[in-house]
């Protein structure tokens, strides 16, 4: 029957909706933003992680230490004791949710196919299309962040700061970590005031190893970044 037809028609239209808005991305797109008083050289690259209060003893912490000490280090830092270096280095980090929502135009045909009043050939019936109906979707974006502060141990003088962000269906900040330290260190040092958009392609071996904190550090995208001005 033609109501079947139009069924599903309709349902069709809203998988492809679904599809589009759920479909995976090839590329983990970051905005990333610097503040930079940067004049350090090779040889004093040497640093040692700090934590807030609330970042002792954290497993989750020292797990992402370990994936910007790797970013780090293809940089010429080298992670020394604390009394030992020159600059120390701070991490934040969160994420947040937001539910953003669709409207997409869905369209019927009419149930008569003709012939009427002369249209004999007529698909659409004698008026034509019907009008469309509006089907909204909603669907939660996730909002992860990674900060990254650097600043003289002697002085306590800020010299570098850099937030990455990035949106979009990947639920977890584990998973969004190896891209968002990658990104945020992507042609250190920024100039003061700079904002970038990195996209790294998605790599699915990239994650957060499971195992004991100290392992060897997890895999983060190998490719090179394409940084967009």
């Amino acid at each position: 029957m033609k109501s079947d037809r139009w069924t599903r028609r309709a349902m069709l239209m809203l998988a492809a909706l679904t599809a589009v808005l759920s479909g995976c991305t090839s590329y983990v797109t970051t905005q990333v933003t610097a503040f930079s008083d940067w004049s350090g050289n090779d040889a004093s690259r040497t640093y040692a992680f700090t934590r807030g209060p609330t970042q002792q003893n954290s497993l989750e912490q020292q797990t992402y230490e370990v994936l910007v000490a790797n970013e780090l280090a293809t940089r010429a830092f080298r992670q020394v004791d604390a009394q030992q270096a020159h600059y120390l280095v701070g991490l934040s980090y969160g994420s947040k949710t937001e539910t953003m929502s669709v409207t997409q135009p869905v369209f019927y045909s009419s149930p008569w196919p003709g012939p009427y009043w002369g249209r004999p050939l007529d698909p659409w019936g004698p008026f034509g299309a019907f009008p469309p109906a509006y089907v909204s979707q909603s669907y939660p974006v996730f909002t992860h962040t990674l900060g990254i502060r650097i600043v003289e141990r002697a002085t306590g003088k800020e010299v570098y700061n850099v937030m990455a962000r990035n949106a979009g269906d990947e639920p977890s900040l584990v998973r969004a970590m190896p891209y968002l330290a990658r990104s945020a260190l992507a042609d250190f040092p920024l100039g003061n005031g700079a904002v970038r958009t990195v996209k790294l392609p998605v790599d699915k071996n990239a994650g957060i190893s499971n195992e004991a904190a100290g392992a060897p550090a997890p895999a983060s995208p190998a490719s090179a970044p394409v940084v967009v001005q």
